[in-house]
């Protein structure tokens, strides 16, 4: 993985229809009731897939899943209760999944929450950290064995632009001596795609045929821009969002568009970065891309990588072993 830019052009307007027939593949998708997971799960069922849609309110999915089948009759869909920032909520998900299946095609690592103010999760860790990325190691950790088992299986994870602005200090990983809505975001970021590098390094390691990947959507119109910076009486902020999202956002199905290339696109490789093609990569069709130095620095991985395994208490079993430096 180099960590230099590259002027990759973007698939000549590749969209929904280019997804190839998904029938007999089983996807998660997390935060699948909304947004850019709502617009992925339905193209995803629409090829054939059985897409477990992994929620905070499982009302809100049961009517997700409901606007979904008026729209794509043969959606075979499930709706599953997931709170990334629970733990005991993570375990109990993984649990139930591989009760009912024994294979995972795509798991697709969407959910987030944005600028919300300074707080934690139920296990005490600061809330971004603790939702967008030690939920999502948590889960990929549980599920690891389904996947290994599943040929071709892809993990998809989600970022985002702000990642290039994200910092470690490992002296305060609860911005207990310092924090920002956006820093935070930017951190949880950046371990997203530190996370996505190490596993494929460790997947290639033991040789599996499972890839790791990453995208991120631009500036999509979505209720992310508003959820957390609504938090803690931001109306300010959520005004600002709101008139962003008239402006200048493209529109969320376009934003679901680099996940979707991520999880099926035959010319993926493990440790792609796909990401919109237009100017900034704020929106367009998507393309392969690069992200920043920082997220391709393998040191900085091994230390999230130890310090997540630590705090979640998951083990990822035949991927622990020492990954071979192939330099």
């Amino acid at each position: 993985m180099a960590s230099e830019s590259i002027d990759a052009k973007p698939v000549s307007k590749w969209c929904a229809t280019d997804v190839p027939d998904l029938s007999g593949k089983v996807a998660i998708v997390t935060g699948a009731n909304s947004g850019i997971g709502y617009e992925a799960t339905k193209v995803l069922a629409a090829k054939g897939a059985h897409v477990v849609m992994a929620c905070r309110s499982v009302d809100k999915c049961t009517l997700a899943v409901e606007k979904i089948k008026r729209e794509v009759e043969h959606a075979s869909l499930t709706a599953m209760k997931l709170e990334l920032g629970d733990l005991s909520s993570v375990r109990g998900f993984a649990s139930a999944f591989k009760e009912e299946h024994n294979s995972l095609d795509i798991l697709c690592n969407n959910a987030a929450i944005m600028q919300a103010p300074k707080g934690v999760t139920v296990d005490g860790f600061e809330t971004h950290l603790g939702v967008n990325h030690l939920g999502h190691f948590a889960l990929t950790g549980l599920l690891i064995n389904t996947i290994l088992n599943t040929k071709n299986s892809r993990v998809v994870t989600v970022s985002s632009n702000a990642h290039k602005m994200g910092r470690f200090d490992f002296d305060d990983l609860k911005l207990d001596k310092s924090y920002g809505r956006t820093s935070a975001y930017a951190r949880s970021k950046l371990a997203n795609l530190l996370f996505a590098y190490d596993l494929q390094r460790k997947l290639e390691s033991c040789g599996s045929s499972s890839i790791s990947v990453a995208a991120h959507p631009g500036y999509a119109a979505t209720n992310l821009q508003i959820t957390g910076p609504g938090m803690g009486g931001g109306k300010l902020l959520v005004w600002i969002y709101k008139l962003l999202n008239r402006v200048m956002a493209q529109s969320a199905e376009m934003g679901a568009l680099p996940i979707l290339y991520a999880a099926t696109a035959k010319d993926v490789v493990g440790a792609d970065y796909i990401a919109p093609g237009g100017l900034g990569e704020w929106r367009g069709y998507p393309k392969k891309s690069m992200s920043s130095n920082a997220s391709y620095d393998k040191d900085l991985a091994k230390k999230i990588w130890e310090i997540s395994k630590d705090l979640t208490k998951i083990s990822y079993g035949v991927l622990s072993e020492p990954v071979k430096d192939n330099k």
